[in-house]
């Protein structure tokens, strides 16, 4: 076993701050083996990646190493959707049933793609209890999301889709564009990109992808003892409010993080693996993340590729939601069409205008169109926090210090 983990890549020595934080990290345990990377204007200018796959630290973090980064996989759902729009094949204010005529039972035959995109939509939950199997089986979901009665009158309120916000905005995606999220995302913007993120993949990429460790979801008690490494105060009291009703699977929260309830380790199967899960299952590396949110931060292009006008990005980014969240504790949130924003607890960057996603554990993906400047985190340990860990964050502070 080494007792040093190894770190390796590049770091420009005006950002040597944010390599300090990320060996730091690494040294102290809070990560074992993890990546982050930055683009300033369309050039790499930090990929960094370090320590291990292995709690042993016996297999040390490779550059291509893969990892699957929770909700992060949305803001790649919703880009697939953006392109849609642009092409003129998706109108967000239609109603989802245009699409999908099987959505309009239980009333929803009004509600627009909008609200999907934007948490607003009453469906952060299935009502009818699913066995394990169904979050593998897209027609099983869909089926079931499509006969679900909302949780709350559709506009009136936000609640976070933590799972149901992939098969929602993917089964529109793949309504209009007749192929799966995960095709569609990789013929229209990891492929043009060469950008190593999947949605979706199979047995070729085991070898150097690494499992996870820990909980998708911190149980109260890791809740306050990592409270002092939150990145804001409002975290620590929202954790635990999340936990005590999540803790119950017949109340909204409760069954949205456990319907169909998962097993432990879950994560790291093949069936997770293979499945199209596009709120919860992408795998990537910290360089795919900044180089795509490094496009959308130059106003969708990169290196003479452009995956999204400006205008569009614009509208990605204008403000559709804010408040207390209904699903994770009251936290106040500010969400976009299928981003989430900045705010006081997502502080991605000195710039109002920043966007991107974070996903369960801590890994995250920004772009801050105002500096240019797009951001990739990939880690294999949980940490604590529902909007992003605060390893991700203390790398962003160090970034913008010295940027």
């Amino acid at each position: 076993m080494e007792s040093q983990p190894p770190v390796d890549g590049h770091c420009d020595d005006r950002f040597a701050q944010v390599r300090e934080v990320f060996t730091e990290n690494l040294k102290s345990g809070r990560d074992c083996g993890a990546a982050v990377s930055f683009s300033l204007d369309g050039e790499t200018v930090i990929d960094l990646w370090g320590g291990f796959l292995d709690l042993e630290h016996t297999r040390p973090w490779q550059r291509d190493t893969l990892v699957n980064v929770y909700s992060t996989t949305k803001g790649m759902t919703a880009l697939c959707a953006h392109q849609l729009a642009e092409r003129g094949l998706l109108d967000f204010d239609a109603p989802v049933a245009q699409y999908w005529p099987e959505f309009a039972a239980q009333g929803k035959q009004d509600l627009p793609v909008r609200w999907l995109m934007s948490h607003r939509a009453g469906l952060p939950a299935i009502r009818e209890v699913l066995p394990h199997a169904a979050l593998y089986d897209w027609e099983e979901m869909t089926r079931a999301l499509a006969n679900t009665e909302p949780w709350w009158e559709p506009g009136t309120d936000q609640g976070y889709h933590a799972l149901t916000f992939g098969h929602l905005v993917g089964e529109v995606i793949r309504r209009v564009s007749g192929q799966s999220v995960g095709t569609f995302f990789k013929e229209n913007v990891a492929g043009p990109l060469e950008a190593d993120f999947h949605i979706g993949f199979g047995p070729e990429l085991d070898a150097r992808t690494s499992d996870l460790h820990g909980q998708m979801v911190p149980s109260a008690g890791s809740a306050r003892a990592g409270s002092k490494a939150s990145p804001s105060p409002e975290i620590p009291d929202a954790v635990k409010t999340f936990m005590r009703n999540m803790s119950d699977p017949n109340t909204m929260a409760g069954a949205a993080f456990n319907n169909p309830r998962q097993r432990s380790g879950d994560v790291n199967t093949r069936a997770w693996r293979a499945a199209e899960i596009p709120a919860a299952n992408g795998h990537g590396t910290a360089r795919s993340l900044a180089r795509i949110y490094g496009a959308l931060a130059r106003g969708g292009e990169i290196d003479g590729i452009r995956i999204l006008e400006p205008e569009t990005v614009d509208r990605a980014i204008e403000e559709q939601s804010h408040g207390p969240d209904a699903i994770l504790g009251q936290m106040p949130l500010r969400f976009g069409l299928g981003f989430m924003l900045r705010s006081p607890v997502m502080p991605l960057s000195p710039s109002r205008r920043a966007f991107g996603h974070p996903g369960a554990g801590g890994s995250i993906g920004m772009a801050d169109p105002d500096a240019r400047v797009g951001f990739g985190y990939t880690l294999n340990k949980m940490q604590m926090g529902l909007t992003g860990g605060a390893g991700g964050f203390a790398m962003l502070r160090a970034f913008y210090d010295a940027l």
